[in-house]
């Protein structure tokens, strides 16, 4: 099994640094090849446009047409690529970030907004049920500030699973991939040494339900193939 987990957290002693460590520890341990995508580290861009395609854009741009472009052409931006790659490769994707005023931190989003090319993970008629990443594994592995009480329905913050919606349901969920419930550290810098070490083992223990479950790779098509029945767009709209 191919795994990817996702990084994006700035400093290389967080507890954050931590869980990507141990949940990538785990998934090699049990046989499994595992890439880390560090964002910050590679000093990813979060802002998505034009800088996103090697080739000069139409004016006026869209960004759906220029992607849909660059993937029958293969001209995305290097990074663009790489991590469009490592994305289509993985059978299980694991996202490890810190919750920052209700939401992941910019770059993670620019991560979403820029790899996840109409074209290369999806088109039209390839969502949720029909994405084109249905069978394949996800977890979203999370840090709260907030404690438990804080992240429900007696809370200020509202329960977890709305704060992080837009990621499960509005962006795994829609390509298809399988869902699981997040795997959330509560209240980190309230929390003791031995409560952490239970929060590492607790990934751990997620982990490896989830690559040692019996499971079988569906092949991702090629963009040609994946664009191949979507008939012409209005490209007009602005939106």
């Amino acid at each position: 099994m191919n795994v990817l987990i996702v990084y994006a957290h700035p400093a290389t002693d967080s507890f954050n640094a931590a869980l990507c460590e141990a949940a990538g520890d785990e998934a090699r341990r049990a046989g499994h090849d595992v890439v880390v995508s560090d964002l910050y580290a590679q000093g990813f861009g979060a802002a998505g446009g034009p800088v996103d395609f090697l080739d000069a854009v139409p004016d006026p741009f869209h960004y759906q047409a220029a992607q849909k472009d660059a993937a029958l052409n293969e001209r995305f931006a290097p990074e663009i690529a790489r991590e469009q790659d490592r994305l289509r490769a993985a059978d299980l994707l694991i996202l490890q970030f810190p919750i920052w005023w209700g939401g992941p931190p910019a770059i993670l989003k620019g991560w979403i907004d820029r790899v996840n090319a109409y074209g290369v993970t999806y088109a039209d008629g390839t969502r949720f049920d029909s994405g084109i990443f249905k069978g394949r594994r996800s977890l979203l592995s999370v840090t709260t500030g907030g404690t438990p009480r804080r992240f429900s329905d007696e809370g200020e913050y509202g329960p977890i699973d709305k704060v992080l919606w837009p990621i499960q349901q509005l962006f795994l969920g829609y390509l298809g991939f399988d869902l699981v419930p997040p795997q959330v550290s509560y209240a980190v810098a309230r929390s003791t040494d031995a409560e952490r070490a239970g929060m590492i083992d607790e990934l751990r223990s997620r982990v490896r339900d989830l690559v040692e479950a019996p499971y079988e790779a569906r092949p991702i098509p090629a963009p040609k193939d994946l664009l191949a029945g979507v008939g012409s767009r209005d490209w007009s709209s602005k939106v």
